[in-house]
């Protein structure tokens, strides 16, 4: 079996979402015409694996100048040699061949296999479990009257997810453009309203503004080890990875990180031999496909850690059901406007179905479990290549 075929496809989707001037998720007031790619990678006996990814991130250029030139006549089960043959491109590439895009490919090599061999693919890499208990990992705080533009509000909106079945939430607290913010106050303030509304059973774990300093970290850090919060994530610039380090030798609450910093499997090694981390983070976009993710949860199993790993996708939750030391899947992002359950135009189902005591279920479909409803695409396709 040979790759034959490579192809992008781009398509519009209606939208209840916009971004921020910063680049952050909240609900938009319209429904607008959103744009989304889709890769396919199709061997010579006609199997094909499918991936949605950012049009951007999967452009001409990208198929071109990486994808065909290394994968086109290879074996498309050879997915490590393949990724390391692609891997080995991105020094020369001048950031073109992002890590975004070599997991795009990755994804699209798995879900080949899985339906090539008839398997969902956590059961093709050794599956641990067939259904994961989920966090609720809710939207960026916003301005929005009655959405999340005060403690209060953060607070109401956790009973509700409590109810729904979640035994877990996290809080993305205020960023700029917001108008107040960052604001190590409002962000302590909305993590007790939480508190106090849910009670002490429910797991809790914040993810603020990603630039605050030591001393500012530190104050925040006090707080969620009063208030038994179960995890701190990206609180300053991974950059300096040493301020991780001395974040970490004066908390008692569990540092979490990794997130975006760059170097995959490597870098997230340096951060656990420098004691910058208690708990691993590694998301299938993030560290360049499956194979780096399982990478990082084996190398954090070996010194005792778990590995959460980072934002909801079919690959993510094949990732988490593929492991041991992964204790939540991530499931959002939620909002109190927006109707996470809701699948889009283009899917026929959501991938991470959540039943009511909180456990996401794992699709039985040969492949990622993407169940992707091709005639939508087909029909509000904008480009090929």
């Amino acid at each position: 079996m040979k790759i034959e075929h490579i192809q992008g496809t781009v398509f519009t989707y209606p939208s209840r979402r916009e971004s921020d001037s910063a680049g952050h998720s909240h609900p938009s007031q319209t429904v607008r015409e959103a744009k989304m790619g889709m890769l396919t990678i199709t061997a010579d006996d006609g199997t094909q694996g499918q991936v949605l990814a950012p049009a951007e991130v999967i452009r001409p250029y990208v198929l071109e100048h990486f994808g065909r030139k290394v994968l086109l006549g290879q074996d498309p089960l050879d997915r490590e040699r393949l990724w390391h043959e692609l891997e080995h491109w991105q020094r020369g590439s001048a950031g073109q061949l992002t890590e975004r895009a070599l997991a795009a490919f990755d994804q699209a090599l798995w879900d080949l296999a899985g339906k090539k061999l008839g398997l969902p693919v956590y059961k093709l890499i050794g599956g641990y479990r067939d259904k994961v208990p989920a966090y609720g990992s809710i939207m960026c705080g916003d301005e929005l009257p009655g959405g999340l533009s005060t403690p209060q509000e953060y607070a109401d909106f956790a009973v509700k997810l409590v109810a729904r079945g979640y035994k877990a939430i996290k809080l993305h607290t205020w960023m700029p453009p917001v108008s107040f913010a960052p604001s190590v106050e409002m962000d302590i303030r909305a993590c007790e309203a939480v508190r106090e509304a849910v009670g002490p059973d429910i797991a809790l774990m914040l993810d603020g503004y990603h630039w605050y300093s030591r001393m500012e970290a530190l104050q925040i850090g006090r707080a969620l080890e009063r208030l038994n919060f179960t995890w701190f994530e990206e609180m300053m610039s991974e950059q300096s990875m040493s301020s991780y380090a001395w974040l970490a030798a004066q908390l008692t609450v569990p540092i979490l990180g990794p997130e975006t910093a760059a170097g995959k499997h490597w870098t997230r090694a340096d951060w656990v031999r420098h004691g910058a981390c208690d708990i691993l983070r590694a998301g299938v976009p993030g560290v360049g496909g499956i194979g780096p993710v399982l990478k990082v949860a084996h190398l954090a199993e070996s010194f005792g850690m778990d590995c959460e790993v980072h934002g909801s996708s079919a690959a993510n939750l094949t990732c988490v059901a593929a492991i041991k030391n992964c204790r939540w899947y991530e499931r959002g992002l939620l909002h109190p406007f927006l109707d996470y359950d809701e699948p889009p135009a283009y899917l026929h189902r959501i991938w991470d179905p959540m039943d009511s005591d909180g456990f996401v279920h794992l699709s039985q479909q040969p492949g990622l479990g993407e169940d992707i409803n091709l005639d939508y695409v087909q029909a509000h396709t904008v480009a090929t290549y």
